[in-house]
């Protein structure tokens, strides 16, 4: 549905002093599903995705996206605003980088997303067309566009959100210039460019039976008496805390019906913040009933967050005082709702331990190419004799100096010894060592793990 958080974003947000990352488990990686999602998805025959920024897909964010997803969704990549942002002049790079990226991990990619009113260029919403003009502009589009990635998806979100809450038709360039049968002519054309993939139209708020998904509903049924391809119907789930629709499976179930595939598309939960232990565990409980009734029907192919990290996560630009929406926090942390899902998909975790000792990376000050940052590690029910912090920069960061401990970086791993006077940490004590470093262009928090 709506953007992922855009590194312009973070870039800007990382630009102010004083900007702070939250604790990490000495470990994170020990701590996540005795298998990986994708394995437990892979077994029951499901799909586990994630949407994804392209220029993210290295280090710990690269690292969690393949290796527990089996399909990947361009969070903003493939919408027509990105890929022609002027008439004619296409940029495919980010597109090319997230297929490309998938092939190499073995996962599938759901193309995201043709026909929708919103993110379009300028040059296309400010024109004016004719029936003819406005035709042959949507078709070349899903041509060129389902074309360069003929035989390489395994699902084209076709048509995007045609319906308003009341179920009727959304008033859009599209609807507004071709009428109702311009869903019918894209899906006929996304065939024709590619005869591979599953077609999908995709909606919010049609999660539960309700005005919006019964008109969904009659217009699938509608296409398919008609013989228009049409073989899925997308579940966006941008969902609220403690509004998980009651009728939820029973839905699915009925588009599954139907004879078409349904997909949970863009679950994410959201909340206000700050969260507390009570909230994350209810979005766990929830995050298991949407997964759940994917998993109870057979046509239900499986589920996709929209962003797995809450530091990717488009809730808070769009809902301010809200977030914590997605299964694993800021710092690449599992969360409970990761947990909820592996058991949904029939899997075993292994909670983290009670006692821990933690290390926590912050950024206390921040000029046009340099930092100063610090680490603080502190114990809760264990101890340490002596630590070593170790960690990999995303963004070419080259630390110049270190204090309170000895630092060495090669290429972008920097590792951190405790000093000599420094190395026990009591049960409820902490020590803190610093650097200075420089950067350039942007200055993501990255994952610290104790050793």
């Amino acid at each position: 549905m709506r953007s992922l958080r855009t590194g312009s974003t973070l870039a800007s947000l990382l630009a102010g002093v004083a900007l702070l990352a939250g604790t990490l488990l000495a470990a994170p990686a020990a701590h996540a599903a005795d298998e990986p999602l994708r394995d437990l998805a892979d077994a029951k025959g499901k799909v586990i995705g994630t949407a994804v920024t392209g220029s993210k897909l290295t280090g710990t964010y690269g690292r969690i996206a393949a290796g527990e997803f089996n399909a990947l969704t361009p969070g903003n990549a493939m919408k027509w605003g990105s890929v022609e942002p002027t008439r004619g002049s296409f940029n495919w790079a980010e597109a090319d980088e997230i297929v490309n990226f998938a092939e190499a991990n073995g996962q599938q990619v759901r193309g995201h997303t043709l026909v929708w009113h919103s993110q379009n260029p300028s040059w296309l919403t400010n024109g004016t067309w004719t029936t003819a003009q406005l035709r042959q502009l949507m078709t070349d589009h899903i041509a060129t566009e389902v074309g360069r990635y003929e035989g390489r998806l395994a699902t084209w979100d076709v048509v995007n959100e045609p319906f308003n809450e009341d179920g009727t038709y959304r008033q859009t360039l599209w609807y507004n210039g071709l009428g109702a049968d311009y869903i019918a002519e894209a899906l006929t054309a996304a065939r024709a460019a590619d005869p591979s993939p599953k077609l999908y139209i995709n909606d919010y708020n049609v999660e539960g039976v309700n005005a919006k998904s019964t008109a969904l509903y009659n217009l699938v049924r509608d296409l398919k008496a008609r013989g228009v391809p049409i073989d899925g119907v997308g579940l966006q789930a941008h969902l609220i805390l403690g509004q998980v629709p009651s009728t939820l499976q029973q839905n699915i179930q009925r588009f599954a019906d139907l004879g078409v595939d349904v997909a949970i598309t863009e679950l994410d939960i959201r909340m206000n913040l700050p969260s507390d232990s009570a909230e994350l565990a209810q979005q766990a409980t929830e995050y298991k009933q949407v997964v759940n009734a994917c998993v109870a029907v057979t046509r239900c192919v499986g589920v996709t967050v929209w962003g797995f990290t809450d530091s990717d996560s488009w809730i808070p630009d769009t809902f301010p005082g809200q977030g914590a929406a997605t299964p694993y926090d800021e710092n690449f942390a599992p969360k409970p709702a990761y947990y909820a899902i592996a058991e949904a998909l029939g899997g075993t975790t292994t909670p983290p331990p009670t006692g821990a000792c933690t290390a926590t990376y912050s950024v206390v000050n921040q000029w046009n190419t340099g930092f100063t940052g610090q680490v603080r590690i502190a114990c809760d029910g264990a101890s340490l004799s002596s630590w070593k912090a170790t960690w990999t920069y995303g963004a070419g960061q080259q630390l110049t100096q270190s204090w309170n401990a000895t630092c060495t970086q090669s290429g972008a791993a920097v590792s951190c010894s405790n000093a000599s006077y420094n190395g026990t940490v009591p049960d409820g004590g902490s020590v803190t060592f610093g650097f200075n470093g420089s950067w350039s262009g942007s200055n993501p928090v990255p994952v610290v793990t104790l050793g």
